[in-house]
């Protein structure tokens, strides 16, 4: 059984987010321009809101394999060479974001032991910062599937 809904669960989160950023933005800039005051706490969600869209759109562009690359030498390689370079570019992918998972931990552990809050809403930081660890899971789950789908077609 194909579960290709898990798929577009990306897409879907991502509209949500933009759709909620967008609400938030216009609601600022409505008080903004009529009662003449401003809600400083909408850019601290719309930054943070928008790293998390920045994070799924790389998951959904390493599913779709969709990133930009240098594949005008591997695109001319033999075959057993142009699935060694889809790997090495996976393997060094997989290492990137896992650096940036266990740093994301990492940063989410510090928040937590210091008590660190936002500025404008005061919740607890590492709220937002939970979002990086999470979705770099995903996106390194992405780059396998992207891989395995890249090395089927290589090999024909």
């Amino acid at each position: 059984m194909r579960l290709d809904w898990i798929d577009r669960l990306e897409e879907g989160a991502c509209a949500l987010l933009l759709a909620v950023m967008t609400l938030i933005a216009f609601v600022n800039v409505l008080t903004r321009y009529l009662v003449r005051y401003s809600l400083a706490f909408t850019e601290e969600l719309v930054v943070n809101l928008f790293v998390w869209l920045t994070l799924l759109g790389t998951a959904i562009a390493f599913r779709q394999g969709a990133h930009l690359g240098f594949s005008f030498l591997a695109d001319r390689s033999p075959r057993p060479l142009r699935r060694v370079s889809v790997w090495l570019g996976a393997g060094l992918g997989v290492l990137l974001f896992g650096l940036l998972v266990h740093f994301g931990v990492g940063q989410i552990r510090m928040e937590r032991m210091l008590g660190t809050t936002s500025e404008a809403l005061a919740i607890p930081q590492w709220w937002y910062t939970a979002g990086i660890p999470t979705l770099g899971v995903l996106i390194i789950a992405r780059i396998l599937q992207g891989a395995i789908l890249a090395d089927r077609k290589v090999r024909g």
